[in-house]
This record gives structure tokens, sequence and C-alpha cells, in this order.
């Protein structure tokens, strides 16, 4: 079975970005495998134009309604039992598409505010829940613990990977959200957006915030978080908190990160907002394309993942090698939890494939330390189930034309003059003017586009 996965999530030309390049080569070339793991949605550039509907009638994947009935007998149990996932993967007009990354509800919290607790326990400082508790701890870490960057976050490709961390404390987002009543807004030109600007120019005049975040990658952050230069940052469960601690517990057995709460501006405020993404991953997804000679096979091949034992290897690996059965439960084995030349996730990625098409078993922990476990406690104590929009939203092919080149141009202008904000190369003063411009690129059609596609979806 031929399969290719591809993924195309950044407009820049970096290895994703390639990724698209290829994928389009080979819709050109008309050389196509027989499933393809591809964001379909058609919500953005990295994915495919027009959205599944068209990527069906272009004849390049195929509709799976009856193939799923036929062939896909784990799958479509799965779709008859859970009314949500059915409606997360079809198009507006009903047609199943793809074979879906199911992600099992512990998985859907996995980034959020981090900090050094080692720090603020010698400071005698409680974990900060308010802007105002960030801007004392802050300020303790500059004087204090000589942090040059006491907070600090990734700008890769030009996207301030903060997410809607301390943004959502002003009741908004770094991007497309729903308000309180279910509609579409677009957060960076909200008159509240520019609260949370003016704050972290004074923190970034202050020395308080990161004055090289617009040159820090996933790299430099590793070194900063490591070196002792920064004390706080929004990052991943894994690749963040766990790599770090991960990296310095024989080197200073001290060292202890905690997952802080997303900001708010009131003490005892439920966050707003803050990362949680929805059981459907598109990304991870495959599709059957239309030139598969065994269409048949294709389906039968992939809905193994979604039976007992397929779900077992995707999860867990090879029995008596990567996993054993303990009271009916699986449990890793001491060559993937005790090993001591890899971590915990590059033993496991060994065996099983860590995102696809396939259900995430939620006996499935990839965590190595308790203060991960808590992190995600913490970090899912939001309102964000309400105001996030799904990613799997399948605007028409009219749409996604006009949504792709919008959304590319107000993102590329939107960074550029977040950066000048922060830096106080704009002034404040001129934040209607910004506002202005962004709406002149086409943004309030852009919104429209969302919320028509929203509004399908509502109605599926």
């Amino acid at each position: 079975m031929e399969s290719l996965r591809l993924q195309g999530k950044h407009r820049k030309y970096g290895a994703a970005g390639l990724s698209v390049l290829m994928f389009n080569l080979m819709i050109v070339s008309e050389k196509l495998p027989d499933v393809i793991e591809y964001d379909w949605t058609g919500r953005s550039s990295g994915s495919y134009p027009g959205g599944p509907e068209k990527a069906i009638n272009d004849k390049v994947i195929l509709e799976l309604n009856g193939l799923i009935d036929k062939y896909a007998p784990n799958l479509k149990k799965k779709l008859q039992e859970d009314k949500e996932l059915d409606k997360m993967i079809k198009t507006d007009s009903g047609k199943y598409y793809v074979f879906p990354m199911i992600r099992n509800p512990s998985g859907l919290v996995f980034r959020g505010p981090i900090i050094r607790k080692d720090w603020l326990d010698e400071l005698q400082l409680p974990v900060p829940e308010t802007i105002d508790d960030w801007e004392k701890t802050l300020i303790a870490f500059r004087d204090k613990k000589g942090a040059k960057a006491p907070l600090s976050v990734t700008y890769v490709n030009g996207n301030f990977e903060i997410r809607d961390a301390f943004i959502g404390a002003y009741h908004t987002s770094n991007n497309f959200y729903l308000d309180d009543s279910g509609k579409v807004k677009y957060g960076p030109v909200d008159p509240q957006y520019k609260d949370f600007l003016t704050l972290f120019r004074k923190w970034y005049a202050e020395g308080l915030f990161d004055k090289d975040f617009a040159l820090t990658d996933g790299k430099v952050l590793d070194t900063k978080m490591l070196g002792g230069q920064t004390g706080a940052t929004v990052s991943l469960l894994s690749g963040g908190m766990g790599k770090w601690m991960d990296a310095m517990k024989s080197k200073d057995p001290k060292y202890n990160l905690v997952g802080s709460p997303y900001p708010t501006l009131k003490k005892g405020e439920k966050p707003f907002t803050g990362q949680r993404d929805f059981k459907y991953n598109p990304g991870p997804s495959k599709a059957v394309s239309a030139t598969t000679k065994n269409p048949e096979l294709a389906v039968r091949w992939l809905d193994y993942a979604y039976s007992t034992k397929g779900s077992l290897l995707f999860n867990f690996g090879v029995e008596g090698e990567s996993y054993v059965m303990k009271d009916g439960k699986p449990a890793y084995t001491d060559q993937i939890v005790k090993n001591d030349k890899y971590s915990l996730q590059q033993m496991v990625a060994q065996f099983t494939k860590p995102n696809g098409p396939y259900e995430a078993d939620e006996r499935r922990n990839w965590n190595t330390f308790p203060q991960q476990d808590e992190a995600v406690k913490i970090w899912s104590n939001t309102d964000a189930a309400k105001h996030t929009i799904p990613a799997f939203l399948t605007p028409t092919a009219e749409e996604s034309k006009e949504l792709g080149k919008i959304i590319n141009d107000v993102s590329n202008y939107k960074e550029e003059m977040f950066a000048k904000f922060i830096m106080g190369k704009e002034p404040l003063e001129n934040y209607g003017k910004y506002v202005e411009q962004i709406k002149k690129l086409g943004i309030d059609r852009a919104v429209v586009i969302y919320q028509n596609s929203l509004d399908r979806y509502n109605k599926r």
C-alpha cells in the first residue's frame, strides 16, 4: 500500500512549505499514492484549495460514504456512536472524505504558560494568576535572578507563538475566535487588543519581555530556558516542559517547571480562552486518492487502525517488545520507560505513530513528570471550548480562494505591525490606522466567510 504524508501549515518555504510544493507538483503530475495524509479543509494556504468537496470533484480523492459503509466496519461503528465526530469529518453536503486522527479527551490540551517553580519558591512567590501577579513575578525574575529575558516565547516564520496567553486576559484572541454569542470575530482588530499591545510594549521597554523575541526560535528558547536567562514562557507539554525538565534532571535536581493558569485581569476569573483542540485533527488524517486501483483494499487497511488490535498497534506498538498487558491494560515495557539513551517519547516513536489516522487511546500517556499531568488540568480550566473556531470548517471553492489571499495579506501585515508596536517602532497612537489597513485588506470579508462556513457546519 502506497502512502504519502505531507504537512503544509506554514506560508514560508521551510520544511513544511516545501511539502506544499511537493504536494502541488504531485497533483499536477497526477501520480498519486493510494492514500494521502494532508489537511484537506481548505481553510488556509497550507490546505487543499477549495476544501474536500473540491478535492473530490477534482478527482484527487474519493468520496468515502459507500466505501466506509461496506468495508470500514470499525470506523463506521465509531461514527454511529459519536455524532459529533461524524459531523466533523464530512463536508457540508454530507460526503465523508477522510480517515480521521481522533484525539482522546486528555489530548486536547497540550500547550500553555510554563514557569520556573524553583525560582518562585526561592523568592517566596506564588504561581501567578493575574496580569498584575505576572508583572510582579517578572520584575523579581529580572532583579533577583538576573534573568535577561524573564518572559520569552518563540517567534517562528513571522508567527508570535504566545497564542492566546495574556491576550485572552483582555477577552480577545490573536486570531479568529467566537465571541460570547457564538459569532466569528478577528481579535487583532478588537479595541481591547490595543490593551494587550500596550502591556507588552511596557514589558518590553522594562526588560520583562524578551528584547530579542523576534529572533527566538525553538533552539534559542531551549538555551534561554535551560541557561537561566528565561524563567517563563508559553510552550508545549512534552516538546517544552517535559524536554527541559528531562535535560536538567541530572544537571540541576532543583530545576522545576510547572504549568501556570492562563492569565486574567481579575483574580478568580475564568480565562476567556486558551489552547484547546478538537477530537478530530485534520492534518494527520488520511484520504484515499481517486487513482487508487483498489480502493476496497485501501479502506480495509485504513480501517484496521480503528479495530481493537489495530488501536493497540498504533498506540502502544508491538506486544512483548514495546508493551505488555497487565490486568487487562497495556503498559509500556522497561525498554521504553527506562531507556538510558532515549526519552520516553523517542522510544515510543520507534514503535508507534504519534499522530495519524487512528484513535488515540485514553490509556496512553507520554508524560514523564507529574508536573505535566498537573499542567494539563491547569491549562484546561478556560472557556476555550466556547471561544475556539473549529479547525475543520469547509469553505466553498470560491470562498477558499478568496480567503487564502485575504489571510495571507492580513497575517503578513499584522505580524509586521505587531513587532513594531511591541518594540516601540510604531506608536500605539497609530492603532486605529493599523485597524483601518487590516480592514482594507479584507478582514471583514474573511469574517463573513468563516461565519458562513460555521453556519453550514452547524446545520450538518
